[in-house]
This record gives C-alpha cells, structure tokens and sequence, in this order.
C-alpha cells in the first residue's frame, strides 16, 4: 500500500467495535489517511481489490449502507447486503456459527444493530475484521467523519470545544470518546432523564485526563454552548424509541438548537448533525440550511473515513 499512497496508518487494531479501544495517535492516522483517499486523484485507488466486505443490517440505513458499499467499490473491492431477514441469523442462528461461517466468505464483516454484544460476540467468533456500524451504546464510524470534518474547518481538533444538545445516546457516548482521544472539550447538555450514563462519562474522563481535554455535562444548553466551536445534535427519538416519541418530545423543549441558542457560541461555529434530521424539533430549519451547517460535507466524509477504516483493517488481510 505505502507504493501507491505516501501514507499508509499503523494500526494495531483488528477489529472496529468502539473508538475507546484506539489510541489517540491511531485515531489521527485514519484521520490522515482519509485526508489522502479524498483527494480526486485517489478515489478510485484498487488498495481492496478482490476483498469482499458483509454488510448485516439490523437496522435500517442510508449513509451508512451507501457510504461502505460505495467505498469497497471505489476501492476495487465488493460490499454485500445481507439484511437479517435474509441470513439465518434472523430466524436464530448463533451469532458466532454465523461469524465463523461468514469468515470462511468474506474479508471483512459491518454490521448495524441494536446490542453492542451483538457485535462484541461477532468479533470475538470472527477471523475477519468486524466493524461496528451503529449500536445502541456507539457509533464509531459517524464519529470518525465528524472528527474529519472539524479538522477540515479548523485545521485541527485539539483545543477546540463542541457542545452536544440532546439526548445523551450512542452519539453522545461515541463523540466524548472521540472528542477526548484527539484532545477536544466537550459538553453534554441533556435533561436529568436522558443524561449519559455514568459509566460512560467516567470512561471519557480517564480517557481526557491523559490528552488535556475536559468533558463537562450538564442540563443547561446555554452553558454548553458557551464559546464553543461545534454545536451538535440529535433526533430526539433514535430507531427503536418511536413509542416514546411525544413523551420525549415534552422532555426535551428547550433543548432545540436554533438561532437564539446558537448566539452563545464563537462567531465562526459549525453546525453539525449526524442525520436523519427532524426540522424544528432538535434542530430550527434556520440553523440546519444556515451559513455555520456543515451537515452534506460531515454526511460525505462518512464515505472518506470509513474507506481509511476498511483499509486500515483489510488491506493486510
């Protein structure tokens, strides 16, 4: 690979399950090497020619579906749907009989699901390459194309500040790692209901305590914004709570990201937002289509981080 890209990352990692088990000089070396596979002369680079990657999607997709099966084409390589009302593991295969079997196909396995021990058991039964595509608990690839994207505006991520509005899910949990892992302060502001688990900012904190960032949560918005560099946010409801849709609706007034709160961060801010979006419940159409909304660039930067990821893990195979 180094003959035909002048950087190639080292990554010690098999598998992608949580930026918690990367290394901060890791995290910036897939960064790097996403910067490279996004320039026009790279695009179609044959780094995985003849691999194959399995796509299982429990949960529904576009950006996420689009974005790896375009990269393993760009790449030279194949990606295949295999959606768990097709495979045997939607009517009750093991887990790990289907990661075996997969294995003996594929040279890599993606897959977006509900239970972060769903992909946990599928690593550990893999001989592949397992990337975590969305769970409940993370979502580390959308994070890897955030941290791409701010690095793209400010040059860099270390010292800036991003405030998280919302509810305190698999993308909060997911961005205060990743925050931390590159040296970013992040704040959480949620209601008292739907703040981080505890667990997991403890988890950040460690993780922050050894590159100088700090992890602040609270339940004031305006707090969390304060001087800020990115503002983000999140559907109020993920896949799985539409029940809770109007009870949440009510928890979270306030917490919507629009021009009033937007007001209390740096002048030159960036909107971000992992979509789908929900115009004028978490996010005003004011700041989602504004100036400072860097939404199309961020959703595109999924295909350039997540080809460096498949690279970074298949390339060797």
């Amino acid at each position: 690979m180094t003959a035909i890209l002048p950087y190639a990352p080292q990554i010690a990692q098999k598998h992608m399950l949580s930026l918690k088990d990367y290394s901060s000089e890791e995290i910036l070396e897939l960064l790097e090497l996403a910067v490279e596979l996004k320039k026009p002369e790279n695009k179609t680079l044959p780094l995985l020619e003849g691999k194959v990657l399995g796509m299982i999607f429990e949960k529904s997709s576009t950006r996420t579906r689009v974005s790896f099966e375009a990269g393993m084409l760009q790449l030279g390589g194949h990606a295949m749907h295999l959606s768990t009302r097709d495979i045997q593991m939607g009517r009750g295969e093991a887990i790990s009989d289907t990661a075996q079997v997969l294995s003996g196909y594929l040279d890599g396995i993606m897959i977006r699901t509900f239970d972060q021990a769903t992909v946990q058991e599928m690593a550990d039964h893999s001989s592949v390459p397992v990337i975590n595509g969305l769970t409940d608990d993370f979502h580390p690839c959308q994070v890897l194309a955030d941290l791409l994207t701010i690095q793209e505006h400010f040059g860099s991520c270390a010292g800036k500040k991003m405030a998280y509005i919302g509810d305190a899910n698999n993308m909060a949990n997911s961005l205060m790692i990743g925050a931390a892992k590159v040296g970013m302060d992040i704040a959480i502001a949620s209601p008292a209901a739907y703040a981080p688990k505890p667990e997991m900012v403890e988890l950040a904190q460690a993780i922050a305590l050894k590159t100088g960032a700090t992890i602040l949560v609270t339940t004031d918005p305006v707090e969390a914004v304060a001087g800020c560099d990115v503002i983000y946010t999140d559907v109020w409801a993920s896949m799985g709570q539409e029940a809770e849709a109007l009870e949440r609706l009510e928890h979270f007034q306030g917490y919507q990201v629009n021009e009033e709160l937007a007001a209390h961060a740096n002048p030159n801010y960036i909107f971000m937002h992992c979509l789908p979006a929900h115009r004028e419940e978490e996010v005003s159409t004011g700041i989602l289509e504004g100036p400072h909304s860097v939404v199309f660039q961020e959703a595109e930067n999924r295909l350039h981080a997540q080809k460096a990821l498949l690279v970074a893990l298949m390339a060797g195979q």
